[in-house]
């Protein structure tokens, strides 16, 4: 055994470690897509993913659209890399922006998320949780129509409503309707109005200051590209000996991922190569605690009242009494009125 030998204690392999247990576990990701039909969200999701999720489909005619209220359907697929499981589920929103009237339309979305925190807070206030299934939504893809101005109403609506609950990302659909100079004076247009109106997105981490200089430039990259410039095609087509997915036209041929002529690929990098678990923890650690945190505020604030309704029916006596023990009493019996209350909460919703 070597001097270098004895010195070493071990806990370099902890990363190793905790790399084989996640590997062994798997992971999970769960990405709502919201936005009008007819803007290419089921053909971006597929594309994104290599996969059909979406293969059952009904496409309904004008009237059926116009007509249908917003649904909320959830696509599940498992998806394996080199060894590494995902567990991806798609939240659909067939209906959202059809109707005539819209307003609250973004209403169902809204209610799904705080289901999702809900059930995940029930779970983890429960007695066995060690197998808690993990549905909050990490990610909000929001296409955004290239017909318009900039933003719509119901754009800045919904984006508000989900904007404190959910990561944001916005999306320029159908970008090869527009002309490269149409493309960058609309996303100006759209950064303007997300920030006049004051729509909270998805904001990348700082680089720290020992990053490398191809790591920073890309992040620079990715927040100048939002809202991300997208073309989805799950047809391969061939042009000048190569095969790729893309969209024949009379004046052309648009490769989905080429740079120059979409952010495909820096959308589908940012989401699955560089920033998933980014997106995760801020789900975990700002979305979710403010969600919990309020949760727990209202539930103490009924605690509160209802010890104050029951010391009302029992008047303090007359005689002078000792206000540090009575600060003590006062304080335990809230901490066992809250921790019976949590517990009935527990049971009532199991």
């Amino acid at each position: 055994m070597t001097d270098q030998d004895k010195e070493y204690v071990g806990f370099a392999t902890l990363p190793n470690q905790v790399h084989r247990k996640t590997v062994k576990k798997g992971f999970t990701f769960t990405l709502i897509v919201a936005g009008e039909s007819g803007l290419g969200k089921s053909t971006l999701i597929n594309s994104l993913f290599l996969t059909d999720l979406y293969k059952d489909r009904k496409v309904l005619n004008a009237e059926e659209r116009i007509s249908r209220t917003v649904a909320i359907i959830k696509h599940t697929v498992g998806i394996e890399e080199k060894g590494v499981k995902l567990r991806l589920t798609i939240i659909d929103t067939p209906g959202f922006g059809d109707a005539v009237n819209n307003t609250e339309s973004w209403r169902h979305i809204d209610d799904y998320i705080d289901q999702q925190f809900e059930q995940y807070f029930r779970d983890e206030s429960g007695l066995n949780r060690r197998n808690i299934q993990d549905n909050r939504v990490h990610c909000c893809l929001y296409f955004i129509s290239p017909f318009g101005h900039g933003l719509r109403p119901l754009d800045v609506d919904c984006m508000r409503a989900l904007h404190e609950k959910v990561n944001i990302i916005p999306v320029l659909a159908k970008a090869d309707s527009l002309t490269p100079a149409e493309v960058c004076r609309k996303k100006m247009k759209i950064r303007e109005e997300i920030k006049q109106f004051g729509i909270n997105i998805y904001q990348f981490p700082e680089c720290d200051s020992d990053e490398d200089e191809d790591f920073k430039t890309q992040e620079q990259i990715l927040k100048n590209s939002i809202p991300f410039a997208v073309i989805g095609s799950n047809v391969q087509v061939e042009s000048k000996g190569r095969k790729f997915r893309g969209r024949v036209y009379p004046w052309g041929v648009v490769e989905v991922e080429n740079p120059a002529h979409s952010d495909f690929l820096l959308l589908r990098n940012m989401l699955v190569r560089t920033h998933m678990q980014d997106l995760k923890d801020v789900t975990r650690e700002i979305h979710y605690e403010n969600y919990r945190a309020q949760c727990i505020q209202n539930m103490t604030r009924m605690v509160v009242l209802e010890r104050k309704r029951r010391w009302a029916d029992f008047p303090l006596p007359l005689a002078v009494a000792d206000t540090e023990k009575e600060r003590l009493i006062y304080e335990k019996d809230e901490e066992v009125c809250f921790s019976s209350f949590i517990h009935s909460f527990i049971h009532s919703s199991t």
